[in-house]
């Protein structure tokens, strides 16, 4: 049977080159990098180089990048450390209703510490309304958290739109950048961002690594103490291993970004094409050209998406219904209710994410599978049948 992955949202396996990279710093210089001795600083100077190498990526000094564990920590710090430090400012921030539950959960948190959140609609493309986040905006508005790519529905927000209306008030701005990093041109200066979240296994990495842009002069408070490491904001014996395979995941993303994105794109567009042609009672969701290079998210009326995922793993083939976070959850995606889809339409949802290592011949297969176990799910549809019935 084939074996077909298409859930690179979800994570990436780890390139040869990334491994390669990584072996040294389990078993020779295996040093720790805040220990004085010889062994602690050639680990250092891997440390800071890795650092160098990861800001280089989103055209940032290296000493505004912060090594943490992953994404949901860097957007917890992001946004629980401002919020926290800007007491004196205000308690207001605003974010938006297809967030992250990393962003999403981190806010409900704030709330229960007096912090009052603004949680933005969006359209039926998943897309925010600038006008609306003006309008959000208070005179104790500190933050505006507004993710750069949608996870499960692949759309693209303007982040340089909403970084310019974020300052013009006085407002800072932070992203979760974790579905764009490696798939777009990230320039942070460029584009107004004051704090981006970024995670390595989805680039390609290791994963339990990540990083958190903080652009200089913010003023944060941390959220894990302890020893002094990483300019004392971030407590912790440094993962020298991980790290040294995100910033080696992070140049080879940096150095093939055009190739990359043009394959993702090719691809995409065929599978989707695909399905639209062959499967009737669809829809696409997510923004049509605004959006991820590898993404498709559908949803196929009439069956679940549980099942349709089940029996497309029975076939070698590995998707999502929405979210790795959540997909323990019988609940429909917070994502594709608030772009206005009905739970039982929501409830039928498929996110198929395409990889470096995605073939032609993959998405084809992908195609035909789809075609029959949807199909074979739909014969056993009482409501299907009474419109098939009716037609």
């Amino acid at each position: 049977m084939r074996k077909i992955y298409l859930d690179y949202s979800a994570t990436t396996p780890v390139k040869k080159e990334v491994v390669e990279e990584m072996l040294p710093y389990f078993t020779e210089n295996f040093g720790n990098a805040s220990s004085i001795h010889g062994f602690g600083q050639d680990a250092k100077r891997a440390l800071e180089k890795a650092r160098a190498q990861i800001a280089a990526t989103i055209a940032a000094p290296a000493d505004t990048v912060y090594f943490t564990a992953g994404g949901s920590e860097s957007d917890n710090w992001a946004i629980k450390g401002v919020m926290r430090a800007n007491k004196a400012k205000g308690n207001h921030m605003i974010t938006c209703k297809i967030e992250h539950h990393a962003v999403l959960h981190t806010c409900q948190a704030l709330e229960k510490e007096g912090v009052e959140v603004t949680y933005l609609d969006v359209d039926s493309d998943g897309m925010i309304s600038l006008e609306a986040l003006k309008a959000a905006i208070r005179p104790t508005t500190v933050l505006i958290s507004i993710m750069f790519i949608n996870n499960e529905i692949g759309t693209m927000q303007p982040i340089q739109d909403i970084a310019q209306i974020a300052h013009e008030s006085g407002v800072l701005f932070h992203t979760d950048a974790v579905q764009a990093y490696g798939n777009v041109k990230i320039d942070v200066s460029a584009m107004g961002i004051d704090l981006m979240s970024v995670s390595s296994h989805k680039i390609y990495g290791p994963k339990g690594v990540g990083a958190l842009y903080i652009k200089k002069g913010i003023k944060i408070q941390n959220l894990i103490e302890g020893g002094a490491q990483e300019k004392k904001r971030r407590a912790g014996t440094e993962n020298v291993a991980g790290i040294m395979g995100f910033a080696k995941a992070a140049q080879i993303a940096h150095d093939s970004l055009e190739a990359h994105v043009e394959k993702l794109v090719t691809l995409r567009e065929r599978l989707l094409k695909g399905i639209l042609e062959s499967v009737d009672y669809v829809k696409h969701n997510g923004h049509p050209t605004l959006r991820h290079p590898g993404n498709v998210n559908v949803c196929f009326e009439f069956i679940e998406g549980e099942a349709l995922l089940l029996s497309l793993n029975a076939k070698g083939i590995g998707g999502s219904s929405g979210s790795a976070c959540t997909s323990g959850s019988l609940d429909p995606s917070h994502v594709l209710l608030a772009i206005g889809l009905p739970h039982e339409i929501a409830h039928g949802s498929l996110r198929l994410t395409i990889g470096d290592f995605t073939t032609e011949e993959d998405v084809d297969y992908t195609i035909e599978a789809l075609k029959e176990v949807v199909q074979k799910l739909r014969m056993m549809s009482p409501l299907y049948d009474r419109i098939q019935g009716g037609k």
